[in-house]
């Protein structure tokens, strides 16, 4: 279909470099294109589906969007609300969808959609979605603190009507699909972050270096240097995690755990790196001509987008058999 049959490995590597881009929104928008909206149509899709939206979108012709999260349903994926009911050989779509990365551009969307009224776990159906079709409504691109780049969109579907043959997989399986998408989207997400984090600390070592204070440099305060190396080891630690979790899911093993750890630990030491390096550039870090600022806009979403700090908390503590049950 175009692609290059590379293992999951090669992604990472492509997401770790791309954290060279001074910006968060590119590569989360490319993120979304190669490894969040496109694996459940590779895994379970058909092979006419395929040609027609797949083979386009790794060309580079489309761009596709992933319509999961809503304005009542986040992180809690099993709480959508937006249903595909079947009427011959025809899906009828009506709902909407917030936060929809890349949505007001896109030519497709990878959807979400309740087809029953079963368990939550068990009616739910992936859907390829044209995003020409009539009924389909880009309510606004919203305005963000951070991620500038990257336009976000909210999207309401009117009596939308989608052949039902483009119903990826089984009808019924779209959690799971989803599920197992969500695995790459954050090891993803996880491998974005470590380049910005170490350019973040490399900058405020040189700005600190040649910054005087009382006649002095910035660095020469045993509070700064200290923190740096304790904020490079920090980024050093989360990279083995990510190496480790890729290194098993390869072999075909669940990284479940280790996904949301290593998803967990980058949201919360993209909050620490850029708010302390932040600190230590002074009034210049409080202005928008520096790095270090858009950094520390642009990766506070890591702690909130593809499942929060506190949905990767429950995960963790799910498997190692330690959450309550209701």
């Amino acid at each position: 279909y175009g692609g290059m049959g590379l293992d999951f490995s090669y992604n990472i590597a492509v997401a770790e470099e791309l954290g060279n881009i001074r910006c968060g929104g590119i590569p989360m928008a490319i993120g979304v294109q190669a490894g969040m909206a496109t694996p459940a149509l590779t895994r379970f899709g058909s092979d006419e589906l395929k040609k027609q939206f797949l083979v386009p979108t790794i060309a580079g012709d489309f761009v596709v969007c992933l319509g999961i999260s809503e304005a009542g349903a986040g992180s809690d994926v099993a709480n959508i609300k937006t249903t595909a009911v079947r009427k011959g050989d025809e899906y009828v779509i009506n709902g909407s969808k917030m936060w929809i990365t890349s949505g007001s551009q896109a030519d497709w969307m990878c959807l979400l959609a309740n087809t029953s009224e079963g368990p939550p776990h068990q009616n739910k159906s992936l859907i390829c979605l044209p995003m020409n079709l009539p009924g389909v409504h880009v309510a606004k691109k919203i305005d963000k603190l951070g991620m500038r780049s990257s336009d976000t969109a909210q999207i309401f579907f009117e009596d939308v009507r989608v052949p039902s043959k483009n119903l990826i997989g089984e009808e019924g399986k779209g959690f799971t699909y989803q599920m197992l998408q969500f695995q790459e989207e954050r090891l993803w997400g996880v491998a974005t972050v470590l380049t910005p984090l170490e350019t973040i600390i490399q900058e405020t070592i040189d700005y600190t270096r040649q910054r005087k204070v009382f006649d002095r440099s910035v660095l020469n305060n045993q509070t700064v240097h200290f923190r740096l190396a304790e904020l490079a080891t920090e980024v050093e630690l989360l990279r083995s995690l990510l190496h480790r979790a890729v290194a098993l899911y390869i072999e075909g093993n669940d990284v479940t755990k280790f996904a949301s750890m290593a998803k967990l630990k980058a949201g919360r030491l993209a909050r620490e790196v850029t708010d302390s390096c932040l600190q230590f550039w002074g009034g210049m870090g409080f202005t928008s001509e520096v790095l270090v600022s858009r950094f520390y806009r642009d990766l506070r979403l890591m702690s909130i987008g593809g499942g929060t700090d506190e949905t990767m908390l429950s995960i963790i503590c799910k498997y190692m058999e330690i959450l309550p049950r209701k």
